[in-house]
């Protein structure tokens, strides 16, 4: 064998090592990676409950079952169900809106505006997805509500401005991902569809948005997750009035913006008020995951029937 052949292989088996220990160091870095997110995770559900453990013994059942909250003052009442219900009156409205528009121009992106239209559009979505928080609630607050009291009667801080408000910031999340799902669906199944003689309408509502479902699903669970997680926006538009009511016209106060009122408060540290700030973060921390886990069990059956279909 030759020196050059010999060389040669040599070279050929020193960029095989090098390519497995890259492999390698890219594996244990990415682990790491994955780990210190579950530890982040684990430890902020740690704090939650071990903050929250004394309010909870005191509060008993009444927290889950009760109808009442009034821990700051008066007579204490320790049912979470009046934040719960303002949570999710404004989460389900911020979910129609953002669900209705972003996927209208998700629709639009992929399957209708061409390549300059899109370009033009990205960058807008992209911007109003950077619009401070506390902008969304004051224009909720000083024009989303004037224009909902002229056509019905509203209280200055009510559940529907802020939902409308909360469903816009979170729009972009729903368009963005639904854009990506719909426009990974291959051609051949749209050349398919048009080969049997559908039309562009029934090519996009019953083949491409089928297809694509898994994705626009999981769009909107993070898009809820994060209208249930929003607290500047319900701080200043929907109020601080925890009264278990389904009535978006009225104030209600959410989870976040309790969490708000007593984070920057004066409430002394280990007291029930204090713990009660770690109760409801709790409380938040679970809706958000079994919203998820909901959300991903869904997607996985979706996807288990589309690839049987």
């Amino acid at each position: 064998m030759s020196k050059r052949a010999s060389g040669t292989r040599n070279s050929s088996k020193h960029n095989i090592a090098r390519k497995r220990l890259v492999d390698r160091l890219a594996g244990i870095t990415l682990a790491a990676t994955a780990t210190i997110a579950c530890l982040w995770l684990f430890i902020v559900a740690y704090t939650l409950v071990a903050n929250s453990l004394d309010f909870l013994r005191v509060a008993g059942l009444e927290f889950i079952l009760g109808t009442r909250w009034e821990v700051l003052f008066g007579r204490p009442e320790y049912g979470i169900l009046p934040l719960l219900a303002g949570t999710l009156i404004v989460a389900v409205i911020a979910i129609a809106v953002a669900g209705s528009l972003g996927l209208g121009i998700a629709v639009y992106l992929s399957e209708y505006a061409s390549p300059r239209a899109r370009r033009l559009a990205k960058p807008v979505l992209e911007l109003l997805a950077g619009i401070p928080t506390v902008v969304y609630g004051y224009f909720a607050l000083y024009y989303i509500t004037p224009v909902l009291d002229r056509l019905v009667d509203v209280d200055t801080h009510n559940a529907l401005s802020a939902g409308i408000a909360v469903g816009i910031m979170i729009t972009p999340i729903v368009a963005s991902i639904s854009e990506d799902s719909l426009y990974r669906v291959p051609d051949s199944l749209r050349l398919a569809a048009y080969a049997l003689g559908a039309s562009k309408a029934q090519v996009i509502t019953r083949v491409v948005l089928r297809a694509a479902l898994p994705g626009i699903i999981a769009a909107y669970i993070i898009a809820f997750a994060r209208a249930i997680g929003e607290t500047m926006i319900v701080t200043i538009a929907a109020g601080f009035r925890p009264v278990l009511s389904l009535n978006p016209l009225e104030s209600v106060q959410t989870m976040t913006a309790y969490i708000a009122q007593v984070a920057t408060g004066d409430a002394p540290h280990g007291t029930l008020v204090y713990q009660s700030l770690f109760a409801v973060g709790l409380a938040l921390l679970a809706v958000v995951l079994a919203f998820n886990t909901l959300g991903l069990i869904v997607t996985r059956r979706y996807a288990i029937s589309l690839r049987a279909v």
